[in-house]
């Protein structure tokens, strides 16, 4: 019986996703991010249907409200099988399912054979001292195919019967040159995030769901190669001295990865792709990040080069924002970008990015962000743009949006607005200058106009909850703070979505004057 299906989903824009699941005999689709295909839409019930392998073929069973069609048929409460190249049509998507072909994927290939095959092409190709920048991919790649399709055929007595040997000669050769399992999910504008949390053990996130995959390396070891050959050419390390990097891919992907002693299952690596077509203000609004009135606040602000702090959770979409706003910025400014790890895209043709370097094996020759921060207050910069405040630097990124270099923005994480600028006055602490809590609260008040608060939902969509004022200390020597937007939810529907809406608090910002004046506003529409 079939072991897995291969699954077209065709989305309402008439996009095509491809998706194989192996090792499984039903599968679920609908909402629910439990279920195997999950489908974002309020017309797709939250378990809508189950696709099952039976003797006589492939069922599908309808346990939705809304009905599933199969070729312009319902199908009943008791199923119906699907014939070859059937459509399926589950609220605005239409769905292809067929049995998973024998070998398309080869978990039947034992990780102690494919160790194997992967140790006689190293013997054959010395590879474990070839990296991108040693050998053109282009030449190394033809090479490797050839040595695997040798090295696979004399293994073949002990591969298992009906093994797709070109499936599995080129998954060999992505373990050997790119990185593994992971080359695929890389290669997938669907997946937004890849998360090992052992060589066993794959996640991706997708559409904001977090699921498993049947992905795998063959061992620790593979997955430890995988993690070199994406530091070694930036000049990073990692080995039991030095047991987690932060990196990027050359598409610009952010990388962490952590092996033992620290990590105890195994090696562990985190990807948190970069989009190919960075995403634009209108595309935030259809999504429903954000409301018309909000976005065109924001690119007011922008454009009236208001100071801006962006705040959120791990994931919620601060750097992504972050990025959005920034085209806003007029292209003829000069904008310097300091990051971590190097994610912004900017349009403008000046721009110069700056991205931290850590210390070598004797600790010299490190720069962070706080000296790239100083380096480039001599660099006649119209705007700064540090990815995140983590550190001392807080205080030099405050000094510098209220010396000059108005409209400069930031990040950090924060649940709130208010917990945002709190943890700003922290961060300011750490610098070990002896300034007082008030001088400090002082400073972020002449400096920081807006906080921008990102948060993403149980649902995995990511919001902008809140768009605050920063006004003058009160009385209390405390920061007032004015929401000049909010959302505010409502409940939760059928399958685990987070209602609510957009609204303004009706509070006028105290620069709106300077909107009108540089006739950032038409026709009286003032928010």
């Amino acid at each position: 019986m079939t072991r897995g299906f291969a699954v077209s989903v065709t989305t309402p824009d008439g996009s095509e996703e491809k998706i194989e699941i192996a090792e499984i005999i039903s599968l679920t689709v609908g909402r629910d991010p439990s279920c195997h295909i999950v489908l974002p839409s309020p017309a797709v019930s939250r378990i809508h249907l189950r696709v099952e392998c039976c003797p006589g073929g492939i069922r599908v069973v309808d346990q939705s409200s809304n009905g599933t069609t199969l070729e312009d048929e319902l199908v009943c409460a008791s199923g119906a099988f699907l014939s070859s190249d059937a459509e399926l049509r589950v609220g605005p998507y239409v769905l292809r399912v067929a049995p998973l072909e024998a070998g398309a994927v080869d978990p039947a290939v034992s990780p102690k054979l494919r160790r194997r095959i992967h140790h006689s092409l190293l013997d054959y190709l010395d590879l474990a001292s070839l990296d991108d920048t040693d050998m053109d991919a282009d030449v190394l790649r033809p090479r490797v195919v050839r040595a695997l399709e040798q090295i696979v055929s004399r293994f073949a007595t002990e591969l298992p019967p009906m093994t797709d040997l070109a499936r599995l000669v080129t998954e060999m050769t992505d373990e050997a040159l790119g990185l593994g399992p992971l080359q695929g999910l890389l290669e997938d504008d669907a997946v937004s995030e890849i998360m090992v949390v052992d060589p066993n053990t794959i996640y991706v996130e997708r559409q904001g769901r977090i699921c498993l995959t049947p992905l795998r390396f063959t061992d620790d070891e593979s997955c430890r190669a995988a993690i070199e050959r994406i530091v070694t050419p930036l000049g990073r390390r990692i080995d039991e001295s030095t047991p987690l990097v932060d990196a990027r891919l050359k598409d610009g992907s952010r990388v962490n990865a952590i092996i033992p002693p620290l990590a105890i299952r195994g090696p562990c690596i985190t990807i948190r792709k970069f989009a190919r077509s960075p995403l634009q203000m209108e595309q935030l609004v259809a999504l429903g990040s954000l409301s018309d009135p909000m976005a065109r606040f924001l690119q007011r602000c922008v454009r009236a080069k208001k100071n801006m702090v962006i705040s959120g959770g791990t994931g919620s979409g601060k750097t992504t924002l972050l990025n959005v706003l920034s085209t806003e910025i007029p292209s003829e400014e000069r904008i310097v970008t300091i990051e971590d790890a190097a994610e912004l895209c900017l349009d403008q043709p000046h721009v110069v990015s700056l991205e931290s370097k850590p210390c070598n094996l004797e600790g010299l020759g490190g720069y962070n962000i706080r000296d790239l921060l100083k380096n480039a207050l001599r660099m006649r910069p119209d705007r700064i743009i540090v990815g995140e405040c983590r550190a001392g630097e807080a205080i030099d990124m405050l000094q510098a949006m209220n010396t000059g270099h108005e409209g400069s923005m930031t990040t950090t994480h924060a649940n709130s607005a208010s917990e945002a600028l709190k943890r700003v006055e922290t961060l300011c602490m750490m610098a070990g200058l002896d300034l007082s809590p008030r001088t400090i609260r002082e400073q972020i008040a002449a400096s920081v106009h807006v906080v921008v608060q990102q948060t993403r939902f149980s649902d995995g969509t990511r919001r902008l909850t809140s768009i605050t004022e920063v006004g003058p200390l009160g009385d209390d020597g405390q920061l007032v703070l004015h929401d000049i937007f909010a959302f505010h939810r409502t409940g939760t529907g059928p399958s685990g979505d987070v209602l609510g809406e957009h609204r303004t608090t009706g509070h006028v910002p105290s620069f709106l004057d300077e909107f009108i004046a540089q006739g950032l506003i038409d026709g009286g529409d003032y928010l």
